[in-house]
C-alpha cells in the first residue's frame, strides 16, 4: 500500500525515534509497505518518520542512481536493505559534497558536506544483527535516512544564506502549496 509521505514542518520529522522490538505490529507488512512508497516517489531511501512513525526503521534501494547501460561501479544496482535501531558507530574519511534532496520536501536542494565511510550496527528484516562498513554513495543514503530517525533534515546542514533563500519555498511546502507526483501529508494545509 502506498503511504502518504509527510510534509516539511510536521513535528513527526523533528522527533527521535524509538528503539523497537522484533515483535512491532504489522513490522513485515510496513516494510512493504515503506518500499512500495518509496518506488511510487522514485526515492532511493525512506524513513518511517517520513510516514509519520517515530521509530528507527528505514528502506533503502539505491538502483535509482544507475542509469540504463552505465557501469555500476559501487554496486548500487543491487544495494537493497533495510535498517531497523540503526547505530552509526563510527564515520569517517574525508568530507564529499552532494547535491541532496528529500521525498518530505519536494523540489528542494542543496549541497551536503558527509563523511566518506561510516560503520553502522542495525538489525534486518529477519531481526539478524549485522555491523558494516559503508562508503560512498552508499554511505550518503544511509546517513540521509539515519538523520531522518534523528529528527534531522537535509536543510539543517544548509548554510544560513541558502536556509533564507529557501525560507518561503519550505513554508509553502508545509501549506501543501507545492504540486508533487507521490501522496503527501502536509502539516499546514488549509
Amino acid at each position: 500500500m502506498i503511504l502518504p509521505i509527510v510534509a516539511y514542518g510536521d513535528p513527526v520529522l523533528r522527533k527521535e525515534g524509538e528503539d523497537i522490538e522484533a515483535d512491532y505490529p504489522g513490522l513485515q507488512e510496513l516494510i512493504d509497505n515503506m518500499y512500495e512508497t518509496m518506488y511510487n516517489a522514485h526515492g532511493v531511501g525512506l524513513a518511517a518518520p517520513q510516514i509519520g512513525k517515530s521509530i528507527r526503521l528505514f528502506v533503502v534501494d539505491t538502483s535509482g542512481f544507475v542509469e540504463e547501460g552505465e557501469e555500476d561501479v559501487e554496486g548500487l544496482n543491487s544495494f537493497k536493505k533495510v535498517f531497523i535501531n540503526a547505530e552509526i558507530i563510527e564515520e569517517d574519511g574525508d568530507d564529499f559534497v552532494f547535491n541532496e534532496g528529500c521525498l518530505s520536501i519536494p523540489d528542494v536542494r542543496g549541497d551536503v558536506d558527509r563523511p566518506e565511510r561510516i560503520v553502522i550496527r542495525y538489525r534486518d528484516r529477519e531481526w539478524n544483527e549485522h555491523e558494516e562498513t559503508y562508503e560512498g554513495l552508499k554511505a550518503r543514503v544511509i546517513q540521509h535516512e539515519y538523520d531522518h530517525i534523528d529528527g534531522i533534515l537535509f536543510t539543517d546542514y544548509l548554510s544560513p544564506l541558502r536556509k533564507n533563500m529557501l525560507k518561503k519555498k519550505l513554508n509553502n511546502i508545509s501549506k501543501g502549496q507545492i504540486k508533487v507526483g507521490y501522496r503527501m501529508k502536509f502539516p499546514f494545509a488549509k
